[in-house]
């Protein structure tokens, strides 16, 4: 197939969107110093564009939906709309940039041009700056966003003078309606014989071919299990509005590891069960009885090759991964979520999402549109978290060292809270979204993901680094 058409998963998050539910993956970011011009911005970031051809690019559609949109090059590029100022009313505060990120990232990318935008908010206190990032789901997951993190930015805080990509870029000439059709019609001839290698390629491995089928048919099975048991009713599983809050919470990495050191399991098993302790906190906030509940995570698993690095498009599978809130003890919570993600890895459920993503590519756009507004309909998952290893060297932008990244997951359908963890320069911060009167109370999460933390620290003798165990701002609490 074309290499500038969208994969089936790509495709998806295309269809899951809709006027409530944005599908762009964002992140804010906090540098030292004072704020770079904004022709100079321009003038770091334009050089580079060359490196990441999909920002050059925007989505056409086939006509009568006959075959999956395709990437073509923008004739009308402005780098001057998509990198974009604004400020706070100096000096601003980080609460004030959260409110202005939840506005930002409220707001649905123009899919009439590259999916894509980068603000520079200038005002903020204690000598910093802050970025804001929108990148649409279609055109990267979390690992390929990192990666291009990595290309924009430098790794030393003198400027790299970019590679050379060749003569001046001069956009191809934009299809026709019947240059498009033709060509999915004529990809869609090719799918037998497509459809046969990509069958094959899966289950293939060197002298592994049975093990492989029987891998693979296990792990759609276990799939296939998780999703005749829809999770449980929530508040965070309601109808949600286009508007959005955004919050986040400084983690040290080193305390992570230090606590799975003592009390066992991986950092994803830390994350998952500060998240159970978290949520139990919050629901019972609410009034909620969490008495036997158990809410289930869906968490994304790349499956990206080391190959693939640096290559647009999503790379991912999913695991539905077990909450128990109704625990409010630390330490036989995690020992809960660390034994039953032993029990989801070794039932082989990533590898049945990942089959199941691989044959996505080749269901018609009609099915693939019905079926992904299905699935967010259906409650199998009350909410995403997504962890995302970083670049653990100082990133720098026009020479102004990246401090803080934090990221930001979309909200489907029905879906009032996401999690993000993002690791970086010896951080893993938690990005925090929520649907803007559905979590109102967005900033007592945070609190209670802190708390949450807290008590695990403490039950394996760690001391967290100092801002996390400042107390929340008054208002929080109110």
């Amino acid at each position: 197939m074309s290499s500038d058409r969208l994969t089936g998963l790509d495709a998806s998050f295309l269809h899951l969107e809709d006027s409530a539910s944005h599908m762009h993956v964002a992140s804010v970011m906090l540098f030292e110093g004072p704020p770079p011009p904004y022709d100079e911005l321009l003038e770091a970031i334009e050089p580079r564009l060359g490196l990441v051809p999909r920002y050059r690019q925007r989505l056409a559609f086939v006509p009568l939906a006959q075959g999956r949109p395709k990437w073509v090059d923008d004739p009308h590029l402005n780098l001057r709309y998509h990198v974009r100022s604004t400020a706070l009313p100096a000096p601003g505060s980080e609460q004030q940039l959260k409110e202005l990120a939840g506005r930002v990232f409220a707001q649905q990318l123009d899919r009439d041009k590259p999916l894509w935008e980068i603000w520079l908010v200038e005002g903020l206190e204690d000598d910093r700056f802050a970025v804001l990032a929108k990148t649409h789901h279609a055109l990267v997951d979390g690992v390929s966003g990192g990666d291009i993190m990595s290309v924009l930015f430098d790794t030393a805080p003198e400027p790299a003078t970019p590679p050379h990509t060749g003569d001046r870029w001069l956009p191809r000439p934009l299809p026709s309606q019947a240059q498009l059709l033709a060509e999915a019609v004529l990809e869609r001839a090719t799918i037998p014989a497509e459809l046969t290698r990509s069958v094959r390629a899966l289950f293939r491995g060197p002298r592994r071919i049975l093990e492989g089928v029987r891998e693979a048919a296990v792990g759609v099975g276990a799939m296939a299990w998780a999703g005749l048991n829809p999770a449980p009713p929530t508040p965070y599983n309601q109808p949600i509005g286009p508007h959005r809050r955004f919050t986040w919470v400084r983690v040290n990495l080193a305390d992570i590891k230090a606590i799975k050191n003592e009390l066992g399991g991986t950092v994803n098993d830390v994350v998952l069960a500060t998240v159970a302790g978290a949520l139990g906190k919050h629901l019972r906030r609410r009034g909620r009885n969490t008495d036997g509940i158990e809410l289930t995570a869906m968490v994304p698993v790349s499956i990206r090759a080391d190959v693939e690095h640096g290559a647009l498009g999503n790379r991912v599978a999913a695991m539905m991964a077990p909450l128990p809130v109704w625990c409010q003890d630390a330490v036989a919570r995690l020992d809960i979520v660390r034994e039953e993600m032993k029990g989801l890895k070794s039932g082989g459920q990533a590898v049945g999402a990942q089959v199941l993503t691989d044959l996505s590519g080749f269901a018609p756009p009609t099915v693939m549109d019905q079926a992904s507004r299905l699935v967010s309909r259906q409650r199998f998952f009350n909410l995403v978290v997504t962890n995302v290893p970083g670049p653990q060297i100082p990133l720098y932008l026009a020479g102004r060292k990246l401090v803080d990244p934090f990221p930001m997951v979309p909200l489907a359908k029905n879906q009032a809270l996401g999690i993000a963890l993002f690791s970086y320069a010896g951080r893993i911060n938690f990005g925090l979204v929520g649907d803007y009167d559905l979590m109102w109370d967005l900033d007592d999460f945070a609190e209670d993901v802190r708390e949450s933390l807290a008590e695990l620290a403490a039950e394996a003798r760690v001391e967290l680094t100092a801002e996390e165990q400042q107390p929340a701002p008054e208002s929080v609490r109110a």
